[in-house]
């Protein structure tokens, strides 16, 4: 296999003047010359399901299993897989693969909606830098972990007077974690009445403390900035550098960093797994995920389908442009329908299975602690950076699963990276090929510094602040309003019935009987849910708050405004091409001119005029 080192590194970046012209992107046997393909079927399929599988499959699908049914959840969320996530899943990587284009210039096809594709590329590039901050969390923990004892274990220097770290083996303590992560410690001594009287203080654990104290060095507010937290600052650079390095030669290099990024994280989930059912505990734990806890009479409730569509919807990271960017570097005759299913499947699976693996750690923690499970379930940050890294401190060799658990995160978090990037170069490239088509690694390199330098803010004291207002107004109902337009755009104005015919021409004619699921789906079933979910979500959309800290008005007017530049697109680029079709309906058309030839003159002369001889 052929490798990739600094020499290669600086050899694409300064190239001389005979190598400008050929685009490393390219290789001689791909079908399409002017873009490139996929080395082979392997190297798409890694990166589509390292797409896919993101941080939410890890830190968030659990959560909701656990609130909304356990085992009956799974319910919900698999029938959601089957008529709104299959379907968009295809009907993107299959418009990707018709066009070989990306997000932008993929909706050629509806001139009108071609602010759509230009809304996603600016979702996935505000994205983009929130997630490579959570990279760079990922990779300070994964070196603070190598070291013994971790260092969030225990109360040390670094702590104050609120921290405690106690455990059932005190009998006179009874501690309870609640969901903002603070432990309640109510303190008894006998019957004693005090003074002797119940006494309560509020304490927190030393994994929460070294999250805030030491990792992020949190300020009280968004508006107490600080400055900037110089090891999270180092950490986002590696994480740049390592993005820079794997997209160098675009897919034809990220094709070949998937095959360990893609397939590593599942290692480390089964080693966690097994390590997680031996611990005591671990049964309660997998009992409150999917056990003997599970719900079924949730199924009634609204809210439970609406999680599950959700979750459905951002896990397969439907709407971001990344499925369309993939999918249009391969051949134009792969049969993309079944590499829907391939990933689509091994995505909800990588979910379910994750579960299994954060639970019964998590039940191992509720032991020790002494507490019920529930009480130390958590999701987002709280679970990756909080209660899960708590739990592996308590296990023998921790350093060892701690190392393990944040290269799992690392790699997740590149994989969708890699992609996130791969959007925003392949955009570039598409639009102005003269310009860049022979200089992609200098692209890249150039959109990995600039996310570096936007994603300063979010490593000052402040950082988090900023970390969480881009998620909740950006990565939210946004999405559903894309992608809303998106399938409306296909199936009811560029029409249902033409982009089967464009299918077909890729993978073959079908019968009658076999799309007429997907034109159930296209043209009714997944626009409906949609729908309903998009209007639920407004209704209930309340302003983020960060554990008990609220923001400030101008903070939540910097969300606003940060949705009204991803939305603003559509109606500016559907004006703009109104206008262009508008000032050709205004002027003559070509067979405007005198009836008779003889009539017409130079000026209306059909034929070139004669080149001047000089």
């Amino acid at each position: 296999m052929k490798k990739y080192g600094w020499s290669s590194f600086t050899d694409l970046i300064l190239k001389n003047s005979a190598a400008e012209e050929q685009d490393a992107h390219v290789d001689p046997g791909d079908e399409n010359p002017e873009r490139g393909n996929w080395a082979n079927k392997s190297d798409y399929i890694l990166s589509m399901i390292g797409y896919a599988v993101g941080l939410g499959n890890i830190w968030r699908f659990p959560y909701l299993a656990y609130k909304n049914g356990g085992g009956a959840f799974l319910i919900p969320y698999f029938t959601m897989l089957v008529v709104v996530g299959i379907p968009l899943f295809f009907l993107e990587s299959a418009l990707g693969q018709f066009c070989s284009q990306g997000p932008i210039n993929a909706w050629k096809a509806v001139p009108i909606l071609q602010g759509v594709g230009i809304a996603a590329v600016v979702v996935t590039l505000v994205v983009s830098i929130y997630y490579n901050v959570i990279i760079c969390y990922s990779l300070y923990y994964m070196f603070a972990s190598m070291q013994s004892p971790l260092p969030w274990s225990d109360c040390f220097s670094w702590a104050d007077s609120s921290c405690s770290n106690i455990s059932a083996g005190d009998s006179s303590h009874t501690v309870l974690l609640t969901f903002d992560s603070v432990l309640t410690a109510n303190f008894t001594q006998g019957n004693n009445t005090c003074a002797s009287s119940n006494m309560s203080v509020s304490v927190q654990s030393p994994s929460e403390q070294y999250w805030d104290r030491v990792a992020l060095q949190r300020s009280s507010s968004l508006d107490e900035t600080g400055p900037v937290v110089w090891h999270l600052a180092l950490c986002l650079l590696l994480s740049s550098l390592l993005v820079a390095a794997a997209l160098i030669r675009g897919i034809k290099s990220s094709g070949k960093v998937v095959y360990f990024t893609a397939t590593f994280p599942y290692v480390v989930i089964l080693i966690l797994l097994v390590r997680g059912l031996t611990l005591e505990g671990a049964k309660d734990g997998i009992e409150f995920y999917i056990g003997s806890q599970s719900n079924l009479t949730k199924l009634t409730e609204a809210e439970v389908w609406k999680d599950a569509a959700t979750q459905t919807f951002y896990s397969l990271s439907i709407g971001w442009g990344g499925l369309v960017t993939l999918s249009s570097y391969n051949n134009f005759h792969n049969n993309v329908f079944k590499d829907t299913f391939a990933v689509t499947l091994t995505n909800a699976g990588t979910s379910v299975l994750a579960g299994f693996a954060i639970f019964s750690i998590l039940g191992h923690m509720a032991h020790v602690y002494n507490i019920p499970v529930e009480n130390v379930v958590k999701q987002g940050f709280g679970l990756a950076f909080i209660a899960y890294p708590d739990a592996l401190s308590k296990l023998p060799i921790s350093p060892l699963w701690s190392i393990l658990f944040f290269v799992m995160l690392l790699t997740v978090g590149l994989d969708s990276q890699f992609a996130g990037i791969e959007v925003l170069t392949t955009c570039l490239v598409d639009a102005f090929p003269k310009y860049f088509k022979s200089k992609r690694a200098i692209v890249t390199v150039a959109t990995c510094s600039v996310l570096y330098l936007l994603g300063l803010p979010c490593v000052t004291r402040a950082g988090i602040y900023w970390v969480t207002l881009i998620d909740q107004f950006v990565a939210t109902w946004v999405l559903l309003f894309l992608v809303l337009l998106e399938i409306i755009g296909v199936a009811f104005i560029y029409g249902g019935n033409r982009f089967i015919k464009d299918i077909e021409m890729m993978l073959g004619k079908k019968s009658f009987a076999f799309w007429l699921w997907w034109r159930a789906c296209w043209f009714c079933i997944s626009p409906c849910i949609i729908l309903v979910i998009l209007g639920w979500s407004i209704a209930t959309f309340s302003p983020p708050t960060y554990g008990q800290v609220q923001y400030p008005g101008w903070g939540l007017a910097l969300g606003w405004a940060m949705v009204a530049f991803v939305v603003i697109w559509i109606p500016f680029v559907a004006v703009y091409n109104l206008t262009k079709r508008l000032k050709s309906l205004c002027s003559p058309s070509e067979e405007w001119h005198p009836y008779l030839d003889i009539h017409r003159g130079e000026r209306y002369s059909e034929e070139p005029e004669p080149a001047v001889q000089v």
